[in-house]
């Protein structure tokens, strides 16, 4: 988690998954796939369009898919062009047979950053699920998270 300015803030997932980078690629954008693990997204799938999203979190509003170059990089824009406006910004950087995905949300408000904070690393490990096969648990595994992550401070 780290401070933008006084009012806004981002935070960044770091994790290497065992499976190649097209294999996570599709988790990432596949609508089937990703209400397994993270959201329901309905709409137009393509770069310029807006989309709808319901995620785990049970956060629900408009998306607009600003870049979508497969399999390394995908940016979403969540509540365009409003004061809630977000930048979710994913990296994919083949390693062999495995994959390092870097996940980083930015324009947060930093008072609710660390519920963000366990968010996207309780949607790190469910990706991490999904693609062993196993259930999301996102729920259960935030609210272990959110205590430790709101006694962190944001540099």
């Amino acid at each position: 988690m780290r401070r933008l300015d006084e009012t806004r803030g981002a935070v960044r997932m770091e994790v290497v998954y065992d499976v190649v980078a097209s294999e996570l690629w599709s988790a990432l954008t596949d609508p089937t796939r990703l209400a397994r693990w993270i959201a329901v997204v309905e709409g137009d799938l393509r770069v310029g369009a807006t989309v709808h999203a319901t995620f785990t979190s049970t956060w629900d509003g408009p998306g607009r898919i600003d870049v979508c170059e497969a399999p390394r990089h995908l940016q979403v824009t969540m509540e365009p062009g409003t004061e809630d406006e977000a930048v979710i910004d994913v990296v994919l950087t083949a390693e062999g047979a495995r994959t390092n995905l870097v996940v980083e949300e930015r324009g947060l408000p930093l008072n609710v950053l660390y519920m963000h904070g366990a968010g996207w690393q309780a949607h790190v490990e469910d990706l991490g699920r999904h693609l062993s096969g196993e259930a999301s648990i996102w729920k259960a595994r935030w609210e272990e998270l959110k205590p430790s992550y709101e006694t962190m401070s944001v540099p």
